[in-house]
């Protein structure tokens, strides 16, 4: 195969909310350089997240036009000199870095550490749903939480159903001895985290209540996609030395009320790994880590809503469903 030099892509020209003309357009552009450690992939599908959102609402004025795009998967086309991990016709997933331009295109640059073997049993669309949201959930866990095959307790999940907490739960009860409790208030959220193996599914709008009913003598760790006006309540619920991991940052946030108890705030930013340490394969090895789970059964995708082909109304479309905050699982754009 020849090596492209441009690629269509969906970018938006200014910051704006999602209806805007300018949020979702279809234009050429460079492919761009592929230094040694890069893979050029030809991506086959993509999924959307909140930090898309973010990103597409809220960037600061720039020269190019915003590429978005933090979950892909597709076919390795051509390799940088130093590549080591991956060949030309290998298909990969990945999440890739909010320092680079984004994967909602139709050939994308990114650095081999942060890719890993797609699995073999899932089709692109269903893979392209994992990355982000597994190294996100891998990372609290193992690293932030420090979790063992071994260690026991109680884990609740805020947001059982959505796209980190959808991996967490089955991560948490396949490789912990951990109890894990989920938050969600829709019939069919709650049901959706109980099938992904939620011991206790319990109501976030009386968390207090339900958390101290499934585990009274107190939870050791909360995972927290929905910080705002829950600190207190977290203080409140958890045990002595507990601790919380989040991953959004509400303005103003008061962890003073976490003192008393000895209680710790900490945050997960999967992105943490490629801006800082960009010579670190740690996400690489997460990411294969998860295809072999994936591939024995043991993880399944979260993918809730397919929308084909890559294109700007279909990504408009993805954003808008994350944007509504109703999402169970993910949102996946492919190539068919």
């Amino acid at each position: 195969m020849t090596i492209p030099t441009t690629t269509t892509t969906v970018a938006a020209l200014e910051a704006g909310p999602v209806d805007a003309p300018d949020s979702f357009v279809e234009i050429e552009l460079p492919v761009g350089e592929i230094n040694g450690r890069d893979l050029l992939v030809e991506v086959k599908a993509v999924s959307v997240n909140p930090v898309d959102v973010k990103q597409r609402s809220g960037f600061q004025p720039q020269k190019e036009p915003k590429v978005l795009g933090y979950d892909a998967a597709g076919t390795v086309i051509a390799v940088g000199s130093d590549v080591e991990l991956f060949a030309v016709g290998d298909d990969v997933f990945y999440a890739g870095s909010i320092g680079r331009s984004g994967s909602n295109t139709q050939f994308h640059v990114v650095d081999e550490r942060m890719a890993g073997r797609k699995p073999v049993s899932l089709p692109f669309g269903d893979a392209a749903a994992l990355p982000l949201t597994s190294i996100t959930a891998w990372e609290a866990l193992f690293t932030e939480m420090g979790l063992k095959t071994a260690s026991t307790g109680t884990l609740l999940v805020m947001g059982g159903a959505g796209g980190v907490g959808s991996v967490m739960i089955q991560l948490a009860r396949a490789l912990t001895g951990v109890t894990v409790i989920a938050t969600a208030s829709r019939p069919e959220s709650m049901e959706w985290a109980r099938d992904l193996g939620a011991h206790h599914v319990i109501n976030h709008h009386n968390l207090a209540e339900e958390a101290t009913d499934v585990a009274p003598q107190g939870i050791n760790w909360i995972f927290s996609p929905f910080s705002a006006g829950n600190v207190e309540t977290y203080a409140q619920i958890m045990a002595v030395r507990g601790a919380v991991i989040a991953i959004d940052e509400p303005a103003g946030l008061d962890i003073l009320p976490l003192k008393s108890k000895s209680q710790s705030w900490q945050w997960e930013l999967m992105f943490t790994v490629p801006l800082y340490e960009p010579e670190s394969d740690s996400q690489h090895h997460v990411l294969n880590r998860i295809s072999d789970l994936v591939d024995r059964g043991v993880l399944k995708t979260t993918v809730s809503r397919r929308l084909t082909p890559i294109n700007a109304e279909n990504l408009r479309e993805a954003h808008r469903a994350v944007e509504g905050g109703s999402m169970i699982g993910k949102v996946i754009v492919s190539t068919d």
